[in-house]
């Protein structure tokens, strides 16, 4: 049976390939562990585009490694290869036709994979578009195609350092806008030439707990990670809190909040068609290096993102 694209029986336990179904807060949500993880923190996810068979996730992480696995229709995770840099690996990514890795590390190299061969070599890529935060909360856009340049330099809608951004597209697939995630438990949502920038621009708060009573502090967590649905266009952000959450940008509203797992989420993605969505648990540095405990395992989960990102009907 597919556990990918329908939604009866995805996540309900009963096979140690679901996790264990007591009382166990590490995977909460009862979703699909995927085998092997890495054995340090987990910097990235990315699964594998549609020009290639099947799906294939791919994580890197402190440990200085980058792990591929192919991901079955019944939720079986096979490890297929590993490559390593010397240094902690802080992205990767696939080339379109799927033939390819493209890594960058904190040994100061970017490499490509070639999958094919199963070798690696130093080399960079190219995207239409590249939104990059920087230093001081700074934000430049770059065009890529054909020459690359600076296209814009934007000032920061948040008031706090920068942890995450992603590019979101239009309904022809054009790269349109980005979302920016902060420490400060804070998202915005920023369109590159919107018809109405003070209307269309917008940021909300998310990854908080205890509520929104005054007499009370309020506990809020970095956003970790954010990705867009490639179907829907709706969002999911990851969090220091151990939450994911889902979201309609569009009707700026929130879909669904998970429950809480025992540590950081600091990773997630979608696939192709965006009916599995990935994201990984491991410790995130946010308390610094005596919170870091090296006999804490790191998960990947999956789980049936089919139905819970399809967008709010519209009244």
């Amino acid at each position: 049976m597919s556990l990918f694209g329908s939604t009866s029986g995805f996540g309900t336990g009963g096979t140690s390939m679901f996790g264990s179904t007591t009382a166990d807060n590490h995977n909460p949500m009862k979703d699909i562990e995927v085998t092997s993880p890495p054995d340090d923190s987990i910097s990235c996810l990315a699964f594998s585009p549609p020009t290639l068979p099947g799906n294939f996730l791919i994580a890197g992480s402190w440990a200085n490694d980058v792990r591929c696995w192919e991901v079955q229709d019944n939720g079986q995770t096979i490890p297929k290869a590993q490559q390593m840099h010397t240094g902690p690996v802080l992205d990767a990514c696939w080339s379109d036709d799927g033939s390819k890795v493209f890594t960058a590390s904190c040994d100061k190299t970017a490499k490509m994979w070639d999958l094919n061969s199963n070798q690696a070599i130093q080399i960079a890529q190219v995207h239409p578009m590249a939104a990059v935060a920087t230093a001081e909360r700074g934000l430049i856009v770059y065009q890529l195609e054909n020459q690359p340049s600076e296209f814009r330099r934007i000032e920061s809608p948040l008031k706090h350092q920068h942890r995450c951004v992603a590019i979101f597209k239009d309904k022809v697939n054009k790269p349109t806008g980005f979302a920016l995630g902060s420490i400060e438990g804070r998202v915005a949502i920023h369109y590159i030439n919107p018809p109405n920038p003070a209307k269309d621009n917008f940021t909300f708060k998310c990854h908080r707990s205890n509520g929104t009573n005054t007499s009370a502090p309020q506990d809020i967590y970095a956003v970790n990670g954010i990705a867009f649905h490639p179907v829907h266009g709706t969002l999911a952000t990851v969090g220091s809190d151990g939450r994911f959450s889902f979201w309609d940008k569009d009707a700026r509203t929130k879909l669904k909040t998970s429950e809480q797992l025992d540590q950081p989420i600091s990773a997630c993605c979608f696939n192709h068609n965006g009916n599995i969505f990935a994201y990984a648990s491991s410790y995130d540095w946010s308390k610094g290096h005596e919170f870091y405990n090296p006999q804490k395992k790191n998960y990947i989960f999956l789980r049936n993102a089919a139905e819970e990102l399809k967008p709010r009907n519209k009244k």
